[in-house]
């Protein structure tokens, strides 16, 4: 029973490293004509070891309706999970190719069942990719286009474009195929009392984290100093003709920004960004640069580039006030006397969150922190983040923290007080406890079943052909139509 909720673990491995490594394949075609196989060394295929043995003349390795995979293709995934850090071990090259074979048949099903995917979408997400990878590898567009053996930009863009629509259109019908999955309680329950008791899956300890956070203030003339600055740097490019670029690189404070020159991609059916900082880029004309404005990292003014249908090119330029000393020990004085309260039993730790607590995010929470994996306020020890771990490893159930210190996501520093509860020690499954993580293993594997009788049904009513030595693999689906 939890081998198949295993396997879909798998699956889902494979999957994330393959979206990483499909960025930047080098092929991809659409064609119904069956190509013969060429004259070649076959690589061998019991290990992703063995893939770079030999150079040899690409051939079709499959059809899977309008769409062929290359053994170049298998090769280069192959590759760039290498470059991306991704561990292979215990990956085959059948297994790539399998996982290859569902993500066609997945598009070409798509395209069959009339699914639309945005196309300014795609293109948006290339620019996000390209940034991205500029930004990491640090890298020029030459380099890269040179690396993937492109002519030009507009070639490596054109065959990204058509591989993340692939993509896409293979997520979408999957997401349609398990869309209407849904599980019963009964079906919970008999999905665990299926279970044998010595194979019941144990959960570590778990506990809620909940922390009040004092910052301390910026005072208005500070404030009014950035305003000024950023005020200049648009005053000396509108009228002298400066390059907003070299203010970028010599002046923000958004530093991950810096490689390359504060531009980001926008896009208004993708909201990536902070509300105030939409609202202004999507209000401006192209070459126009924004006034001063003040987001939650702090002060902005943003160059519209160019606009793209639904997508806006901008450069902006983030300045962070700083906060006085007198701001920052008032601030340390608050927290302690804060805590004080808390643990003379004064206020409760909820109450305090809700009154004084500078965070945003967990103020009306009580001061809850929300666990990013499970969307509940349980965290399991052993997945918890390492730098969370850290700052309560040493609390007992119910004990408050001294006043920690660290940096604010504005690089300003902040205080702040920690307290657990409701702790629960490793324990084995228990139905009542465990109910909602029990439920998603048994709607795991339900939708799992779905998925493997969707492809069952779909391999029997899609040309389907496997060339050369991969016909030797043993798929888990039946992809040679036995």
């Amino acid at each position: 029973m939890l081998l198949k909720t295993i396997n879909l673990k798998s699956i889902t491995k494979i999957s994330k490293y393959l979206l990483i490594a499909m960025l930047f394949i080098s092929h991809i075609a659409k064609s119904q004509e069956i190509i013969e196989d060429e004259v070649k060394e076959e690589p061998k295929i019991d290990s992703v070891k063995t893939s770079f043995q030999a150079k040899k003349v690409d051939g079709v390795a499959a059809v899977v309706g309008d769409y062929i995979i290359l053994d170049s293709d298998i090769d280069r995934t192959i590759e760039q999970l290498k470059v991306q850090g991704a561990s292979l071990e215990g990956v085959s090259r059948c297994q790539l190719f399998g996982k290859l074979l569902e993500d066609k048949l997945y598009a070409h099903h798509a395209i069959q069942d009339s699914i639309v995917v945005s196309d300014a979408e795609i293109r948006a997400n290339v620019d996000y990719q390209l940034d991205q990878f500029l930004a990491q590898s640090g890298k020029t567009m030459d380099e890269i286009v040179k690396l993937y053996n492109k002519e030009d930009e507009r070639s490596l863009r054109d065959e990204m474009f058509e591989i993340n629509k692939s993509n896409k259109l293979a997520s979408e019908m999957q997401q349609k195929v398990i869309a209407e999955v849904d599980i019963t309680p009964e079906e919970v329950r008999e999905f665990f009392n299926k279970i044998p008791k010595e194979e019941r899956p144990s959960f570590g300890t778990e506990l809620k984290v909940s922390q009040i956070v004092i910052e301390p203030k910026v005072s208005e003339e500070n404030k009014q100093k950035v305003i000024d600055r950023l005020n200049e740097f648009r005053a000396d490019v509108l009228e002298h003709g400066a390059s907003f670029r070299s203010k970028v690189v010599l002046y923000t404070d958004d530093k991950a920004s810096v490689p390359t020159g504060g531009k980001y991609t926008l896009n208004r059916n993708k909201p990536r960004f902070v509300k105030e900082f939409r609202d202004v880029a999507f209000s401006l004309e192209e070459g126009e640069i924004s006034d001063p404005f003040e987001t939650e990292f702090g002060f902005h003014i943003i160059l519209l580039e160019k606009i793209r249908g639904q997508e806006y090119d901008v450069r902006h330029i983030l300045l962070i006030p700083e906060a006085s000393q007198d701001a920052i020990t008032e601030a340390k004085e608050k927290i302690e006397k804060i805590r004080k309260d808390v643990v003379n039993h004064d206020i409760s730790f909820e109450e305090a969150a809700r009154l004084y607590s500078d965070e945003t995010e967990t103020r009306s929470e009580g001061g809850y922190l929300i666990n990013p994996a499970t969307q509940d306020y349980n965290f399991e020890l052993t997945k918890m983040d390492p730098e969370l771990y850290g700052q309560i490893q040493s609390l007992k159930e119910g004990e408050v923290s001294l006043v920690l210190t660290e940096q604010g996501r504005t690089g300003n520093i902040k205080y702040k007080i920690m307290r657990v509860s409701d702790r629960v020690e490793d324990h084995e499954a228990d139905f009542a406890k465990d109910y909602l993580k029990i439920k998603e293993l048994a709607l795991s594997e339900k939708k799992l079943k779905a998925i493997e009788k969707w492809q069952d049904e779909k391999i029997i009513d899609t040309y389907i052909k496997v060339n050369g030595d991969y016909r030797d693999c043993d798929f888990s689906s039946n992809w040679l139509k036995k």
